[in-house]
């Protein structure tokens, strides 16, 4: 915010600019990987309620952590090798990044309430505000954004 005295301007000290709360965990793929991730996004979220007084709704809290969940479970099955989960947030979006060494890229196939498995990133896409998949130099980077806002 910015005062404006006889014409002057004058800095307060609050339009500074916020970063993002950013956490990010590594995992190996052993078994209870998975689990460990939902923890550590539901820990993430009990953050960004506290530094960023986000008001966090169930619907939101339940999209951020099925997301990590589908995303976690898709580097876990697909991928030879380790992921990592990085986590970003503010008061209005998260954003879910996941990292893992498989080049290969992921399909979403397209809706079939037939179809057993392979639900996952229509699921995302779904929840998400926006979806991004992209090769990195080591594999892979899956991007969501889930918005913690609206409906």
């Amino acid at each position: 915010m910015i005062d404006h005295l006889d014409g002057a301007v004058i800095p307060t000290g609050f339009d500074v600019p916020v970063e993002p709360l950013r956490r990010a965990a590594h995992y190996t793929g052993d078994p209870g990987c998975i689990a460990e991730a939902r923890a550590f996004a539901s820990l993430f979220l009990e953050q960004l309620r506290t530094e960023w007084c986000a008001e966090i709704g169930r619907p939101a809290d339940g999209a951020v952590l099925l997301v990590v969940s589908e995303l976690v479970t898709n580097a876990d099955r697909h991928s030879k090798g380790p992921y990592i989960l990085e986590l970003e947030g503010t008061d209005t979006s998260v954003t879910v990044s996941v990292y893992d060494s498989s080049a290969a890229l992921p399909k979403r196939f397209p809706r079939d309430p037939e179809r057993v498995g392979r639900h996952g990133l229509e699921i995302v896409h779904a929840l998400a505000a926006e979806l991004v998949v992209e090769r990195v130099p080591v594999g892979k980077r899956v991007r969501a954004v889930v918005p913690l806002t609206g409906d």
